[in-house]
């Protein structure tokens, strides 16, 4: 598979958008400038035909976006230890550290989950690529959890089918600054690039595909909360932006609004040890889905890292907290 498409229609507020503006905020991982190269290169089609980059739109046309997906050399095995929950001989279940990235790209070549897999599998699919064999979800490079991997195009169609449908049980557990009025409660929205600044998704993007994420109270806190939340969609920093623009933004989040808060903790023992976490107090606790080879459903969980846990631990945290 070297490309993958997206079909865009113009809604009514829309209208009058240049054809490049509009795509680079409703395709997350396109520039503009690369928006004009796609154009440029014929990938762009509006309504079966090449257009230019100045194009106005109108409401009802349809935008075709072929991208071609990243063709560097296939990623190299390597010797790293990774913590396996399970493994057969379709899919292969994962306990991700913090601080690895799940699969080469932005200038890193070595040290992700990819090199680390193809170290250990012998054969991985190869509908992800060369770069991305057999990954059908991610997590980010410094939040902490499960990912199931699949070892075959079966394994990986099934998969990425259940991803597509919402099927696949996904739970968080997240510490968060402030402390919610109530109890559980339910996000949605659409979320896309950020308007300003391009290395941030937002709530308050023009374009962007819609996000729901579900949330309850677990512990509270003195200044944070223990928080634990399900899934329904999977966008790219969901968990992170819906917990920000609600006003409860993760520990160690420095992107989304955490290390702001962090100057108005008034513990210096818990700032300490916010400041020691280095990265965003989220980790991706349990994973449930229907094994696609086997038909049989299967749910892993684990316990919170151990930074997590520390912070739990000086709060006076209970190590296996209810509501998990």
């Amino acid at each position: 598979m070297s490309e993958m498409s997206d079909i865009l229609r113009v809604a009514d507020n829309s209208a009058g958008q240049r054809l490049d503006a509009y795509i680079a905020a409703a395709v997350p991982e396109l520039t503009r400038s690369a928006v004009q190269r796609l154009i440029e290169q014929g990938m762009v089609l509006l309504d079966g035909k090449e257009c230019k980059a100045s194009h106005k739109l109108t409401p009802g046309e349809e935008i075709a976006v072929t991208i071609p997906l990243p063709q560097p050399a296939a990623a190299a095995a390597e010797n790293i230890p990774l913590e396996i929950l399970y493994e057969d001989a379709d899919v292969i279940v994962i306990n991700k550290v913090v601080g690895m990235t799940v699969h080469p790209g932005a200038g890193v070549n070595s040290g992700t989950l990819v090199n680390a897999l193809l170290g250990h599998c012998t054969d991985l699919s190869g509908i992800g690529g060369e770069v991305r064999p057999g990954i059908v979800h991610r997590i980010d490079k410094d939040t902490s959890g499960i990912l199931v991997v699949a070892k075959n195009d079966a394994a990986h169609e099934g998969l990425a089918r259940q991803f597509r449908e919402h099927t696949v049980k996904r739970v968080y557990h997240a510490l968060v600054f402030g402390s919610p009025r109530s109890d559980k409660g339910r996000v949605e929205g659409i979320i896309g690039r950020h308007p300003v600044d391009r290395k941030r998704m937002s709530g308050s993007a023009r374009h962007g595909r819609n996000a729901i994420t579900h949330w309850q109270v677990i512990a509270r806190y003195p200044e944070v909360t223990l928080l634990k939340l399900k899934l329904e969609t999977g966008r790219t920093h969901q968990i992170r932006v819906h917990l920000s623009e609600s006003g409860y933004p993760l520990l160690g989040d420095a992107v989304y609004g955490g290390d702001a808060r962090l100057g108005n903790v008034k513990d210096p023992q818990l700032k300490a040890l916010v400041k020691a976490l280095g990265r965003q107090a989220l980790h991706a606790k349990t994973l449930g889905f229907i094994h696609p080879c086997k038909g049989e459903y299967m749910e892993f969980t684990t316990e919170l890292p151990e930074d997590m846990q520390r912070i739990l631990d000086y709060l006076g945290a209970d190590p296996s907290p209810t509501g998990s």
